[in-house]
């Protein structure tokens, strides 16, 4: 198996932990299914904030190899988990206080 074969097969093993922990943890944060959180909290833009998306994946992916979800839970925990919530209250507090904008004046012809 070729390097680039073993990234890909950790990444997509990495890519399912995080989808059942981000599950998991809405289901058990917010006791109901929250789809559009689910997406946030595992897009390839959040991720991207993390670092390059399959080898953050791919991290995972090698946690889990190493010590199951607990150990891949922990890694999601400690390094995206905080990632997210920093996001997640600029997001909250962007949409609670929106920015005034400024009136723009026509020009004068």
């Amino acid at each position: 198996m070729s390097s680039q074969d073993e990234l890909n097969t950790q990444a997509w093993i990495g890519d399912a932990v995080l989808a059942l922990y981000v599950r998991l943890r809405i289901l058990r944060d917010e006791g109901r299914v929250d789809g559009a959180k689910a997406e946030r909290m595992s897009s390839n833009q959040f991720l991207s904030a993390c670092g390059q998306p399959t080898l953050v994946e791919a991290e995972i992916g090698r946690a889990y190899d190493r010590g199951g979800l607990e150990a891949a839970f922990q890694l999601i925990e400690e390094k995206l988990m905080p990632v997210f919530e920093r996001r997640e209250k600029r997001t909250i507090s962007r949409d609670e206080f929106p920015r005034k904008r400024k009136k723009r004046t026509p020009p004068a012809w």
